[in-house]
């Protein structure tokens, strides 16, 4: 049985009054239940008022400081003119010690609204100011009828980051405006790298400014006479079927290129990988290359043009441009006054 009962019947007067200068007005302690439990059929159950502290202060040492329950309306809702409506503060070691914590079964966890700043704010000193799980669902959700759906700000690091152990890290849809867009005032749009391709486009590509090319040379796929992999440098000419095979006679006019690759020289640009690249490599056919060569059948010099020559794979210099005609493969950029050896070319067909 309570031991206190105290009743009012006269409108805006309370049943009990409790008045302290120095410390609790009322207190309440129990066992096994609640210390203190307000009623009201129209008023609210509790109410407290504080110029300075808190109107309303819980405290628990296993459970929660305070549990707010609504059958209809909201479990706790709390108002403040100049600062926070709701606030929570958690110092537990464990990182499920969270400063609040919101439940539903068929509704948000957490809602918050606002009619000119942020509905929900979230702030760390050394982690993530607002973390998102979700088993089925987005783990972040964000919309916004005339701004961004949803925006990150960094001053070292990045403004948004997105990881994922299957799907894409980020994905960008839009129905009327770009699918994803990336600026930047004095740096790089975009910078995209990837364990094999740094960036792969389904459809077609428009570029208003310069194509900048770090590597060598253009070259083009083709297939070789076996499925062997030929060694980049290697001199390549056409055999009857199409296909590819070294060179082994001086003076061919059927030859192709060569292959690329070889030294510090890497292909910038490379057409025709649509199909399988089984039996297939890229071949040099504009730019510089580093290609096999024999000085046995006369020095090279800077600036010599070069054709095949019958040690296999290997150029020479064309001594004689009546028979070259037609078999050159390019132009020495580095000379080879004997033996054989891998030089740079100027790779010029014709």
């Amino acid at each position: 049985m309570p031991q206190v009962i105290a009743d009012s019947d006269v409108a805006g007067s309370p049943a009990i009054v409790a008045t302290s200068v120095v410390a609790r007005a009322v207190e309440g302690h129990s066992t096994n239940d609640h210390g203190i439990v307000g009623k009201s059929i129209q008023g609210a159950g509790i109410f407290g008022r504080s110029e300075n502290q808190r109107g309303v202060e819980g405290h628990s040492t296993n459970d929660h400081g305070v549990i707010g329950q609504s059958a209809r309306g909201a479990g706790v809702f709390g108002i403040s003119d100049n600062s926070s409506g709701v606030e929570g503060h958690s110092k537990g070691p464990s990182a499920e010690a969270h400063g609040v914590v919101g439940h539903s079964t068929n509704g948000t966890g957490v809602f918050g609204f606002s009619d000119n700043q942020r509905g929900i704010e979230g702030r760390s000193t050394r982690d993530h100011g607002v973390v998102g799980k979700s088993t089925e669902g987005a783990g972040v959700f964000g919309r916004s009828e005339n701004q961004r759906g949803v925006e990150g700000h960094s001053n070292k690091d990045h403004g948004v980051f997105g990881e994922s152990i299957q799907g894409s890290g980020v994905l960008g849809v839009s129905e009327n405006s770009n699918g994803l867009e990336g600026r930047s005032a004095r740096h790089i749009g975009i910078v995209a790298k990837g364990g094999r391709l740094a960036a792969l486009f389904d459809g077609d590509v428009e570029v208003t400014g310069d194509i900048r090319l770090s590597n060598a040379d253009c070259a083009e796929d083709f297939d070789m006479d076996a499925d062997a992999i030929v060694e980049p440098g290697t001199v390549m000419v056409i055999r009857d079927e199409g296909v590819l095979r070294h060179s082994d006679q001086a003076f061919d006019k059927k030859v192709a290129g060569v292959i690329s690759g070889a030294g510090g020289y890497k292909p910038g640009m490379i057409l025709d990988t649509h199909r399988p690249r089984n039996g297939r490599q890229p071949i040099a056919l504009l730019g510089k290359v580093f290609c096999k060569v024999d000085a046995q059948f006369g020095a090279i010099e800077v600036g010599d043009l070069l054709t095949t020559s019958p040690t296999p794979g290997h150029a020479m210099k064309a001594g004689n441009p009546a028979k070259a005609f037609g078999a050159v493969l390019g132009k020495a950029l580095r000379s080879l006054r004997d033996g054989t050896g891998l030089i740079p070319i100027l790779i010029a067909l014709q």
